[in-house]
């Protein structure tokens, strides 16, 4: 705790020095100030005609913050506490905006990996909690259902790392229809992006181009298997798919058979943590993995402590990378650009960095950037009309709601990586990225080794 105490002091001494003006809270102020707004009148009715929760004391912003920091996707919160730790730092003695300064509460909340409680826990935070903002990060588990929380209560929402098909189609918006939403809007890759990072760096490695897919019975899986697959198909791919499986399958002796039969030399997949290293570890029992050129995996394999899980079958896995560390952005928040954040979380945490880092820090990065701009946040139809127009560089690069692809969403970059055993440093792996074509800013250090 001392050490982390230390780091976020040297943070925040070295913040840009045009830095607003803010005004100080004491965390007991902050809980007091919570217990305050749970008082208030629960609902009332917005400039769209939707029911919207009140908000809450008129001098304080509360932001919901909803990830996942346990169960199967708990990888993905791991860096949560550190990240929400430097902007409650930052934020420690307020924030300016409009000329009113505002005291900051962040509440965040762990989903527990449930879809369900991560509605739960959107709607507390909005009925109980009267906060002003929801912010949640990573995968359709916790994005869609805390969206549609939002959305039905008329709050003020923003939310990333999850393909925009699977948030947008998969909470029902159609194909070249007006959008649905008012109030829920998420930056993040697609599957056009997936597919230009693949395919830039597998047509390094010499292959037959039979890419054997393993996708999910769920957001992501049917999102991918409807996007994804038709673009590597006509790059001239030939897709080997068994069909959806449902998450928590222990026994994939069918999907492995068709692909040792098909010859596959390319395997890609977008389970939840646990089922590929059940897959994994059969896949190499049976054979299959001695064939396999490419093993590109998503959803999981994005952060040491997945990969470190298939000991050394997880050597030479590809996994795209939605940040890394040699991203040159700075936070506009902390000031740290990708290393020197990278950096700060090890010291602080003892622990190898992770991408999860870089994109909880955008969330919060952007979320920010809406509340400041948006001039009067307070007013929740005003900070959705921010949203819609909102364009601020964040630790992943450039966020811009301007340019779509449809409305409510903005593309950030997705580029491609391999895990490899590290030669040196306290650490087992080093994760390295061997593709940029979605951004050429980001330095590539390696080229695409052949798995096996």
């Amino acid at each position: 705790m001392k050490k982390n105490k230390v780091f976020l002091e040297s943070i925040k001494n070295s913040a840009p020095k045009n830095s607003t003006p803010q005004a100080g809270v004491s965390r007991r102020g902050v809980l007091g100030a919570a217990g305050a707004g749970v008082a208030a009148s629960a609902l009332s009715r917005s400039a769209y005609g939707q029911t919207m929760a009140a908000a809450g004391p008129a001098n304080t912003l509360k932001i919901g913050f909803v990830s996942p920091r346990s169960g199967p996707l708990a990888g993905f919160g791991e860096a949560d506490p550190f990240v929400l730790g430097l902007a409650r730092q930052k934020f420690a003695s307020g924030l300016m905006i409009g000329g009113k300064t505002y005291t900051v509460e962040i509440i965040d909340r762990d989903t527990q990996s449930d879809p369900a409680r991560a509605s739960q826990l959107t709607k507390d935070l909005i009925n109980n909690d009267n906060v002003d903002m929801v912010l949640a990060t990573s995968t359709p588990e916790v994005t869609n259902p805390a969206a549609d929380a939002a959305e039905a209560a008329g709050m003020p929402f923003l939310s990333t790392v999850c393909p925009w098909e699977s948030w947008y189609f998969g909470r029902g918006a159609k194909p070249g229809q007006p959008s649905p939403f008012k109030w829920t809007y998420h930056f993040s890759f697609g599957v056009a992006q997936f597919a230009t990072s693949y395919l830039a760096s597998w047509d390094t490695v010499p292959t037959n181009k039979k890419i054997g897919v393993l996708s999910p019975n769920d957001a992501d899986g049917q999102a991918i298997r409807a996007h994804l697959f038709p673009l590597l198909a006509n790059a001239g791919y030939t897709i080997v798919d068994p069909g959806p499986y449902e998450d928590g399958t222990t026994d994939y002796a069918d999907q492995i058979a068709q692909f040792k039969s098909a010859g596959v030399q390319i395997f890609n997949t977008f389970p939840i943590p646990p089922d590929f290293t059940t897959f994994w570890r059969q896949a190499a029992q049976h054979g299959l993995t001695r064939q396999i050129r490419i093993a590109e995996i998503a959803k999981t394999g994005l952060f040491p402590s997945q990969v470190e899980a298939s000991g050394s079958l997880g050597y030479r896995l590809a996994a795209a990378a939605y940040w890394h560390k040699v991203f040159p952005y700075a936070s506009p928040i902390t000031g740290l650009d990708g290393m020197k954040l990278a950096n700060a979380y090890e010291t602080a945490s003892g622990k190898q960095w992770q991408q999860q880092l870089g994109m909880s820090m955008a969330l919060l990065d952007a979320g920010f950037a809406a509340l400041s701009q948006s001039g009067d946040p307070k007013n929740k139809a005003g900070l959705a009309k921010t949203l819609s127009t909102l364009k601020v560089v964040t630790t992943c690069g450039l966020i811009d709601f301007t340019t779509g692809p449809v409305p409510n969403v903005a593309i950030s970059p997705l580029l491609n990586g391999q895990w490899l055993k590290a030669h040196s440093g306290p650490y087992k792996l080093s994760y390295v990225l061997v593709d940029n074509a979605e951004d050429h800013n980001v330095p590539v250090t390696h080229k695409l080794l052949p798995y096996h």
